[in-house]
């Protein structure tokens, strides 16, 4: 089991990210120590942050008072409600917060269940409670649970080796929720700066995403929509508005997750970073097949994009270990589309991973490219606006960094004879 704990100031944030859960069925309260409850036993924002404010003096000596934890068994622990709330409870009291007021989250959006605990790390004079070695104390005690509740063992290099995530399978039928666990564990923990990018990393678990927009009562709008498809990228079924999946893999979530996603390649070393990878994994390779098994040994996956030709028409690498997808291009053009197609001409058409992860056809949206809203800052516009659009025909160049033609220069006619 994998302990993560995040100290701040917010505790409104704290609950509201768990309260979102709740309120979009993807999570409920197991329990909570010193709180306040409700008649009906619900609970509700303003009435925990009543509850915990009871306990805030107002002299508090820290600049962090809120915890925010999460544990996280291995996926292969199947634990219920009640096993859950006890382990919850004995980490808690292990930690020195057994005294402390806390509410204990389920959070049920991906495959793997976890929780989530907010608390408060100051006593009721406002002094900081002792936190001296707590990373370490923490390992400790999840050790200790693993041991008395017979659980798996599950370092975060284990749990990341295990893939939380599962392709969607239409025939199994409850597509709605297995879009959402798939749809919202991919947003939420891969880095992606274009819908092209994203489309290649939820192609290989069978989901494809796309934009429309439209207009009510005159005023326009923009929206996302997921379809299931089959392993060769045909859309199976209706595609399911991103509002039934909830709020973080809509329009403006996808957007924030772009933004956040360009600042954090903006200082260069996780591009460095896959980019000397795969240059290792090239040149130790004499084939395309080659190529994809000495990648996979480094944690990454390349996903080719071909036409019914055998064509290479775009290149994706999708690196699990740094959860970061990135387009050949905008990795350098030496990994480019045309490059690969040389390199792995006479390599069969239907081998290796590109038959099952990408469309036969290129990625076509069915509304027009996503143009940002006028609300949004110039910045805003030229990051966002170029990383949204959807690129036609399914091309490996990132959008925003494909230069237009040059426009040919025209030809003075010749004037002949004798001119005024």
């Amino acid at each position: 089991m994998v302990a993560k704990i995040n100290v701040g100031s917010s505790l409104f944030g704290a609950l509201a990210y768990n309260q979102n859960k709740v309120d979009e069925e993807q999570g409920k309260v197991l329990f909570s120590n010193r709180m306040f409850e409700s008649e009906d036993g619900n609970f509700n924002i303003q009435r925990c942050m009543e509850s915990f404010e009871m306990h805030l003096p107002q002299d508090i000596k820290t600049e962090k008072p809120i915890i925010h934890i999460s544990l996280n068994p291995h996926p292969d622990d199947k634990l219920s409600d009640e096993q859950l709330s006890e382990i919850a409870q004995e980490y808690m009291e292990k930690l020195g917060y057994g005294n402390q007021p806390y509410m204990v989250y389920k959070h049920e959006d991906i495959d793997r269940h976890h929780l989530h605990i907010v608390s408060l790390r100051v006593d009721e004079n406002g002094k900081k409670l002792n936190d001296k070695f707590e990373h370490r104390r923490s390992k400790d005690i999840t050790r200790e649970l693993e041991a008395k509740y017979g659980l798996h063992p599950a370092e975060k290099k284990q749990q990341q080796e295990h893939h939380q995530f599962r392709k969607v399978d239409y025939a199994a039928g409850d597509v709605k929720h297995q879009l959402s666990n798939t749809v919202k564990g991919v947003v939420n923990t891969y880095q992606f700066q274009s819908i092209g990018e994203l489309n290649t990393l939820l192609s290989i678990y069978n989901v494809r995403a796309e934009e429309v927009k439209g207009e009510i009562r005159g005023k326009a709008y923009n929206g996302i929509v997921y379809s299931a498809t089959d392993d060769k990228g045909e859309k199976l079924g209706n595609p399911i508005k991103s509002s039934r999946l909830g709020k973080s893999v809509g329009y403006e979530a996808l957007e924030r997750r772009i933004g956040q996603s360009a600042i954090k390649w903006k200082d260069g070393k996780l591009k460095a970073n896959i980019k000397g990878r795969v240059s290792e994994a090239l040149k130790a390779s004499g084939s395309k097949e080659q190529f994809e098994k000495k990648l996979k040994e480094k944690g990454i996956e390349v996903v080719f994009r071909q036409n019914p030709e055998g064509r290479i028409y775009g290149a994706t690498f999708i690196d699990h270990e740094n959860k970061a997808v990135l387009n050949g291009s905008r990795l350098g053009k030496e990994f480019s589309a045309n490059v690969f197609n040389d390199l792995f001409r006479e390599s069969h058409v239907n081998e290796g991973h590109t038959k099952q992860a990408v469309p036969k056809e290129p990625f076509t949206p069915s509304a027009e490219p996503f143009v940002p809203s006028e609300r949004q800052s110039e910045s805003r516009e030229s990051t966002i606006g170029s990383l949204f659009s959807i690129l036609p025909g399914g091309s490996d160049s990132s959008a925003g960094n494909d230069k237009a033609p040059p426009t040919p220069k025209k030809k003075k006619k010749r004037r002949y004879g004798r001119q005024m």
